[in-house]
């Protein structure tokens, strides 16, 4: 015995996190349901800022270009949930606001009224735009001459 673990051809750390985070979707979706939290129960949401999919007011994303959490408790309006993501309205020193927040993007969720909390592997949030192929109209291609000069021949003409 070699006391080492193969690695495994099944991704059980991806399968477990969106178990775990389908659990959110269901307690979110109850809540959904009456508008209203039942008894002391409220929520501590943290959840990537630049993640795909979210859309928050862009002063938040600049106060908090990482990561923020919200709190459902008192003050939610138009809580929404589907089975990717979950919007819902709240009010950021008085100014109110939509969030649309898929649950890719959350890395924690807490209640505290019963002490239970959920901690959840960041997703990979893309540094920049996503490599693309070049476009017809992006320019004419420019190739270095075969004899080494320093003679630059463009190609004009146009691809079909």
């Amino acid at each position: 015995m070699t006391g080492t673990v193969p690695d495994s051809l099944i991704p059980y750390d991806e399968i477990v996190q969106e178990a775990l985070r389908a659990v959110v979707g269901r307690v979110l979706g109850s809540v959904a349901a009456t508008q209203a939290l039942p008894g002391a129960h409220h929520f501590y949401i943290t959840f990537k800022t630049h993640a795909p999919g979210v859309d928050i007011p862009q002063r938040l994303i600049e106060r908090f270009p990482d990561e923020m959490t919200i709190v459902l408790q008192h003050r939610f309006w138009d809580l929404r949930v589907d089975d990717e993501k979950f919007s819902v309205g709240l009010s950021f020193n008085q100014v109110p606001a939509m969030l649309n927040i898929p649950f890719s993007a959350i890395t924690g969720f807490h209640d505290p009224a019963v002490n239970f909390e959920l901690r959840f592997q960041a997703q990979d949030v893309p540094e920049g735009p996503e490599p693309h192929e070049e476009a017809e109209n992006d320019g004419p291609t420019v190739t270095p001459a075969d004899d080494g000069s320093n003679v630059v021949s463009v190609d004009f003409k146009r691809k079909k």
